[in-house]
């Protein structure tokens, strides 16, 4: 099994139920032809970088899994036949692009509980710049130079 991961783009105009139902259809198909499914984040709904059917936004949706090659003909098929589907791309992860994505889920799942004391330093960081700041001589412009 290889570890894959894609994302999509469905149309604007999707209540957030269709939008779900259609997640989980893309889910569906996934385990039904004996996938796993490691990470799902919805990103929401995000601007497009150009328009595409005369659309300006989307909603975004990333699945990282493992699954055999075959599945991923399955699901770029039933991609492009789901008129919801605005784009969508899949890629297939080196060994460095999977470590990569394990320690960005491990820093996301984290980065809640270090939230508060890297505010604290980065307080501290701000009162001693304006230490540094205030210490400096004051230069007097009045006087001439000779």
């Amino acid at each position: 099994m290889n570890n894959y991961e894609t994302v999509f783009i469905l149309t604007p105009v999707l209540s957030d139920a269709q939008m779900k139902e259609t997640v989980e259809k893309f889910k569906n198909l996934l385990t039904d032809q004996g996938a796993e499914i490691v990470n799902e984040e919805d990103w929401g709904m995000r601007k497009l970088a150009y328009n595409i059917d005369k659309k300006t936004t989307g909603f975004y949706t990333f699945l990282e899994f493992k699954a055999e090659p075959s599945v991923i003909d399955t699901l770029e098929v039933n991609f492009r036949r789901d008129e919801r589907v605005v784009r969508f791309l899949t890629v297939k992860q080196d060994k460095f692009a999977y470590e990569y994505a394990l320690k960005r889920r491990n820093n996301k799942s984290g980065k809640k509980k270090e939230a508060d004391p890297s505010s604290a330093d980065s307080k501290k960081r701000k009162e001693n710049v304006r230490v540094t700041e205030s210490e400096q001589p004051e230069l007097n412009t009045n006087e001439k130079e000779d």
